[in-house]
């Protein structure tokens, strides 16, 4: 999996005039990659919210909307200023991007994950398994499920990421199946926090509470064998040192 993250940049410039007329120009940079490869400015200037002119670094023009936006564009792609503005990609998009991915987008927190048992096999009906990863950032995750080794397509629930108000986020994923003897199956994690996906392998059928009982009412079951055994061995040995008189 590919994790994309795409970051905007945005300059506002508004002016009311005394009519009560909105004019104002939005410059946006766009880029998906922290090597600033695929970076777009765009510089569009808007008439009360519609746009009427905008440049393109893709385009590598301006393109008007409108017909007034149609006779500025003519007039401003001949003019010599027309260069200035193509060079903005570099001057104003690559610089401050450059700040935010160093000061903001290259902070990573790797998730903690936590994988139980919701509800065990009965009666024809399946398990669920749980797969939570908490206090991760930055947001972009891929929380996926593997049995034996093939990535599970099917029978998967998952939540979208929450955030937790503390700039870390949440997710979890819950997966139905029917248990079948010797199988393996895996919650696989992939943040940009590691180089590799992480896999947290299911270590059994049932949570480590419902072992305790069950390893608990086990012992139980032997340790009552053993005192009967015991008591039974107890009782043949005073019987057989037993004279019987006959009535």
């Amino acid at each position: 999996m590919i994790l994309t993250l795409q970051l905007l940049l945005a300059l506002s410039l508004t002016v009311r005039t005394a009519d009560g007329y909105d004019h104002y120009r939005i410059t946006d940079c766009f880029t998906t990659s922290s090597d600033l490869t695929d970076v777009e400015y765009i510089d569009t200037y808007y008439f009360n919210k519609d746009p009427y002119i905008q440049f393109n670094s893709t385009v590598g023009k301006w393109v008007g909307f409108t017909e007034h936006g149609v006779k500025c564009a003519e007039h401003w792609n001949d003019d010599l200023d027309l260069q200035q503005i193509r060079a903005e990609v570099d001057r104003y998009c690559k610089f401050n991007l450059n700040i935010n991915f160093c000061d903001v987008l290259e902070k990573t927190v790797k998730p903690r994950v936590k994988l139980v048992a919701e509800k065990q096999a009965s009666g024809g009906h399946p398990a669920m398994l749980m797969c939570s990863a908490y206090d991760f950032y930055p947001p972009a995750i891929d929380v996926y499920w593997l049995k034996d080794g093939q990535k599970v397509t099917g029978d998967v629930t998952s939540i979208e990421e929450m955030a937790d108000g503390d700039w870390y986020y949440q997710i979890h994923s819950h997966l139905e199946y029917m248990p079948t003897s010797g199988e393996k199956i895996s919650c696989v994690v992939d943040h940009i926090s590691s180089k590799e996906p992480i896999i947290y392998d299911w270590d059994g059928f049932l949570p480590a509470s419902e072992k305790n009982k069950f390893a608990i009412g086990t012992s139980g079951l032997v340790l009552g064998i053993i005192l009967t055994a015991a008591g039974f061995l107890y009782y043949k040995k005073k019987s057989s040192g037993r004279n019987l008189v006959p009535s």
